[in-house]
């Protein structure tokens, strides 16, 4: 997923932050950015690089979360691995 403007920062948050350190700051955003149910997300960071897996209540939360994890300062890349539940 190519990177769009970064906005998220948190003031103490630093914008190296990698790993595990960048996965929780991911996570905080995407909990407080999107009305989404998060609890069936996993966020990982491979350096810079986060990961998102796990499941979605519907496709266009897909890309939603992925967009919003990729304004997440220090986030050079997305690998998103969601999926929509099936019904």
């Amino acid at each position: 997923m190519a990177m769009h403007k970064q906005i998220y920062i948190h003031r103490d948050d630093h914008p190296d932050l990698a790993g595990d350190d960048l996965a929780g700051k991911v996570l905080r955003y995407l909990r407080y950015a999107t009305l989404i149910d998060t609890s069936g997300l996993s966020v990982m960071a491979f350096g810079r690089i986060v990961v998102l897996s796990g499941h979605v209540s519907c496709e266009s939360e897909i890309g939603c979360i992925g967009e919003a994890a990729a304004a997440v300062v220090g986030v050079h890349r997305i690998d998103n691995r969601l999926e929509a539940r099936k019904v």
